[in-house]
């Protein structure tokens, strides 16, 4: 088991995990922030959220500067720059899909199709923080009102143009193909080393099916309970580092790092 001073990385979604997933609150996690804090272990968020969500929160949790990767894997930011991104614009995406539905008459809505006072009823938001969730760079949010044959269809039709659905926790997430979070985070590690050189240890947490690429590239993984329909399947068989958990949120959270972390 890792120890607070090896050369440890936490990466973490957000929404349903570090944060509730009903008030958004990390409240029940603060005093595992304050010791990773205190022995500088880097906390890098890896969410569907926006980088323009993202900024602001690293604020509010003391992580000012961190690397994190937003939207999914879409987006990736080290020491404050764009360093990765998805190969499709968020215009572009939005534009395959209005083509998708005029040709085949999908019924979806996505956040380009509202305003912020809807996509804050939809998510609990507040106005502002929905106009945040708006800024979006390289995928699109959807929310899926057609049957199934429908949906297969769909899928099919996003593969053709070299894009896919990801699940999360409330919306359907279409994005450039190969660009989630697994490969994200991978592309991180090789270009975001320890002061002293050496390969992070990294902890993962994640309540989603959208986290599982994440959760299976490191090197413990924290399954925190959740309310998707939709279990988190994870490829890897070294079940011995590999952590449910039985509180939902930031209470998951902190049992999980408990778990592994021998302080």
């Amino acid at each position: 088991m890792p120890k607070l001073h090896d050369p440890l990385m936490i990466v973490t979604d957000l929404d349903g995990s570090l944060l509730d997933h009903h008030s958004y609150s990390w409240l029940p996690a603060q005093p595992w922030l304050n010791r990773l804090t205190r022995a500088d272990v880097p906390l890098v968020v890896c969410s569907s959220k926006t980088a323009a969500e993202i900024v602001p929160l690293q604020r509010s949790l003391g992580i000012v500067g961190a690397p994190f990767i937003a939207e999914n894997g879409a987006v990736v930011k080290l020491e404050g720059q764009v360093q990765a991104k998805s190969a499709r614009s968020y215009d572009d995406i939005c534009q395959v899909l209005q083509r998708l539905r005029d040709q085949h008459g999908f019924k979806f809505t996505g956040f380009s199709d509202v305003t912020e006072k809807e996509v804050a009823e939809w998510t609990g938001l507040t106005p502002h923080d929905a106009t945040l969730a708006r800024a979006r760079e390289g995928s699109e949010s959807v929310i899926w009102r057609d049957t199934t044959e429908q949906f297969t269809a769909f899928q099919q039709a996003l593969a053709a143009d070299s894009l896919e659905l990801v699940q999360g926790g409330r919306f359907w997430h279409v994005m450039s193909q190969g660009s989630g979070k697994g490969a994200a985070l991978e592309w991180l590690l090789t270009h975001y080393a320890h002061p002293t050189g050496q390969r992070y240890i990294t902890i993962g947490l994640g309540d989603g099916p959208n986290d599982a690429p994440m959760l299976d590239k490191v090197d413990y993984a924290v399954v925190i309970k959740g309310y998707s329909k939709n279990s988190v399947e994870l490829k890897r068989e070294d079940k011995d580092r590999v952590f449910y958990s039985t509180g939902f949120g930031p209470e998951g959270w902190s049992e999980g790092l408990t778990h592994f972390i021998q302080d």
